[in-house]
This record gives C-alpha cells, structure tokens and sequence, in this order.
C-alpha cells in the first residue's frame, strides 16, 4: 500500500509541472441538457466517424477491427479518456432563446459547460455505443449516414426540435483556453491512468508539493526513515528548480521518476525485510510449541 502511495506521489510530478493550480469541480447543468443534445449528437457523429477514420489510417493495411470500434463509441463520451477531448474545444454560446455550440482552436478549462456536453453526450449515447460500433464495422457508412442513424434513427436525439431556453436561466462561464503545456501534460496524465498498478491517480497543486499537503497518513508510518520522509521535500524541490529556469521540463520529470524510484525499491526491500524476520519469528514459536506439547505427551 505504501509503494503505491508514493507511485501515485510520481504521478502527481507530472501534472504538477503544468503549473496549474487547484480548480473548482466542474458540474453538470442537467437542464441544459434538452437545448444542446441535438447538436451534441451531430458533433459525436462526426468525430466518431473521424476518429475510426484516423484509426482506419493509422493501422493500414491491416483492417480495423469491431472490438477497436466498440472501444472508441465506449470512451467518445467519458472525459477520462482521450476520445473525449473533443468535448474540451467546445464552448457553449447563449444566442437569444437557443443556445449553441461553437468550436473553438484550442481545449479549454472543464468547467459545467464541458460536464454538461459530457452529461448530454452520455444520454445520446446511452447503452447504443455497440450497435453504432457495429453498424460502423458492417456497414461502413459516410458521416451524413452515421448522424442521421444515430441521431434520427437509433436515438431520437434529433426527432424534435429542442425548447426555448428560458429568459431567466444564469449564463454559463466564459470559454477559457489552456496553455499548450497544459494540455499537454493532461494528454500524459490520462495516458498514464491505464498504466498497471497506477489506479485512480490524482492531481495536486504545485503549491500542495512545496507544502507537502499530501493528506493525512497513517501514524504507523511516521517512523519510515529519511529517504520516505523528504520524499515530498524532494518534489517540491524539483518543482522549485522547474520554475527557477534549471533545465528543460521533460528531464526534469524523468529525474524525479528516477530518484522516487530508488526510493520506491529501498521501501520494498525493507517491507520484505520485515516479512522475512516475522516469517522467521512465526516459525520459531511454533516449532517451540511443537516441541513443548511433545514432551509433555512423553
């Protein structure tokens, strides 16, 4: 448990070094959701089909399986992913009693507006991301094809015309666009969430590191030695010698990968110390009871 604690300490380096801070969690306007999933559904079309496209393009000559295609319609629609980023270019636009969505050049901050696109993409595609994979395999359509089968035909998404937005509803945030690094270093975070033995890694503040406001551990930890103990220090000091100007980025990244390896490696050999002895220990005793409860029986 330990060794995975500080591996999820390495991940934190990464986002970290994007020198963004802690944000408000974004949450989803549900009664949003009725004005936009029309037009939700036709940008899902579209970028479903680009992105099989892509992947088609990618692994030629060899064909694109139905599996991938499944795995794609799946991930289209969960901002975790990947196949979700198309959802952080979109800006959601009041324009008198509709409200629209517009493209934008760059990704964005995820705010409500992105969970409520994420919200409204989810109920178009609801259980159907199979029978839309599958319908893309056989039938190979073009995009007027898949949007008119997945909005028209499958969903309904599109079968009416969405409602006036009420005069009263409170405007949605601005469009705020993220640095290239940002983005970049989100890209290598959600790479790295399928990666064994990393599960539910989590993003902390730059500050958080300097700081080590870590959360709380528990008190049997708090005779670990040095090396576990300024692991935190360690972090906060590459961090510091990141902002000072001291080397580029992705080498200061892989040091702190290295250094919080050895770390890592020594806190496992000293777990497996500690096994060994109490192994031994446990085995001591017994053979001692066993030899006691045999000379009483002789």
């Amino acid at each position: 448990m330990k060794a995975l604690l500080w591996f999820v300490v390495v991940s934190v380096v990464v986002v970290s070094l994007s020198h963004s801070s802690k944000k408000p969690v974004g949450v989803a306007r549900k009664e949003d959701v009725p004005y936009i999933k029309c037009q939700v559904c036709e940008k899902l079309a579209k970028e479903l089909h680009h992105q099989v496209y892509n992947k088609q393009v990618q692994i030629s000559p060899k064909k694109i399986s139905e599996y991938q295609i499944i795995e794609m319609a799946e991930n289209i629609c969960n901002l975790k992913k990947a196949e979700a980023d198309w959802i952080l270019r979109i800006d959601i636009v009041e324009k008198e009693d509709r409200l629209e969505l517009v493209e934008q050049d760059s990704e964005g901050q995820c705010n409500s507006e992105c969970k409520t696109i994420e919200r409204a993409c989810q109920e178009v595609m609801g259980y159907s991301d199979t029978d839309v994979a599958e319908y893309l395999y056989k039938s190979k359509p073009d995009v007027d094809s898949l949007l008119n089968y997945l909005c028209k035909d499958l969903t309904k998404a599109c079968s009416k015309k969405p409602p006036p937005v009420p005069k009263d509803r409170t405007p949605g945030e601005p469009f705020v666009a993220k640095s290239d690094k940002e983005a970049e270093m989100e890209k290598l975070l959600k790479s790295m969430e399928g990666m064994p033995g990393a599960p539910g890694m989590k993003m902390y503040s730059r500050d958080d590191l300097m700081n080590k406001n870590l959360g709380d551990e528990d008190a049997d930890d708090e005779d670990e030695d040095d090396d576990e103990a300024d692991l935190p220090s360690k972090l906060g000091k590459v961090l510091r010698e990141k902002e000072s100007g001291k080397g580029d980025w992705k080498q200061v990244i892989i040091k702190g990968i290295a250094d919080t390896s050895t770390t890592l490696k020594k806190h496992a050999d000293r777990v497996s110390n500690r096994i060994r002895k109490w192994w031994q220990g446990k085995k001591t005793t017994t053979t001692k009871k066993g030899s006691k409860a045999w000379k009483s029986e002789l």
